[in-house]
């Protein structure tokens, strides 16, 4: 059984359901990862996209905030969904297909503006985060599972436009790449996304704020693709969809291909 898996901080299912669809049409993923949905589960516009094959969803939602949803043309049950941190925070759904992968979408908190949690309680409920992540993780070793979604962090020195900058900026700092490396050994996960894509530049974010993104590429790669060690192997094909991050009216992400073999 062979399935691509595309991720995607949308920032709204709603406003960007037309892009949305654009991906499903054109790219055709058989499961496609949402995270910033900002819906309801029963506002998001899943009969638009059943439509075109995606005949099922697990998801988690609240109003204009967060938001994980996962579309698959695959079958696949609900299997579980976790509030880390106690933050109240729809930031985690589990999906299961029949073969047997739990494929895991996550929305970790972005931390603010300043890397300190004694003065940045958002900061601090992101390493919190982390850690609950970290412990699930090492009480409840994941077996044959994939892992994706907007992690909000840059851990690599060339997953950013500059590491010298932004080792004080949030979503680069020693600390919360600290907390990321402990959060993936703990489960055993391997980057599929440089596995495949070892070296060089790779972002996956470009902020909103240049006024030519694209010219400036001052990004990040906050997204990520993971794979129990079990599975790892199976993974190919990585890719980041850059263009996406100009289609009209676009999220300030792109999403994030890998290809399985199961």
């Amino acid at each position: 059984m062979s399935f691509t898996i595309a991720t995607w901080n949308i920032n709204s299912v709603r406003l960007r359901a037309p892009i949305v669809q654009k991906l499903m049409e054109e790219e055709m993923p058989d499961i496609l990862c949402l995270q910033e949905c900002k819906s309801p589960v029963d506002k998001i516009p899943f009969e638009q996209f059943q439509e075109i094959g995606y005949t099922h969803m697990v998801a988690n939602g609240q109003k204009g905030y967060n938001g994980v949803a996962i579309f698959s043309k695959l079958p696949m049950k609900e299997a579980g969904m976790k509030d880390f941190a106690n933050l109240g925070h729809a930031r985690h759904i589990a999906g299961e297909l029949e073969n047997g992968v739990t494929i895991h979408n996550f929305y970790v908190p972005a931390g603010g503006d300043v890397p300190d949690r004694t003065v940045n309680e958002k900061f601090g409920q992101k390493l919190d985060f982390l850690t609950e992540m970290r412990d699930w993780f090492h009480a409840e070793k994941p077996e044959k599972s994939i892992l994706v979604g907007d992690l909000n962090i840059a851990p690599r020195e060339d997953d950013v436009w500059n590491h010298k900058q932004l080792l004080k900026v949030v979503s680069h700092t020693p600390i919360e790449v600290e907390h990321m490396a402990e959060t993936q050994n703990a489960g055993d996960w391997v980057d599929v996304t440089r596995k495949d894509i070892p070296d060089g530049l790779l972002y996956s974010w470009w902020s909103y704020r240049a006024k030519d993104w694209d010219t400036a590429n001052k990004g990040r790669r906050l997204d990520h693709v993971w794979a129990t060690s079990d599975i790892s192997n199976a993974s190919h094909s990585s890719r980041i969809l850059r263009e996406a991050r100009g289609w009209e009216k676009p999220s300030d992400h792109a999403p994030i291909f890998a290809t399985f073999d199961l």
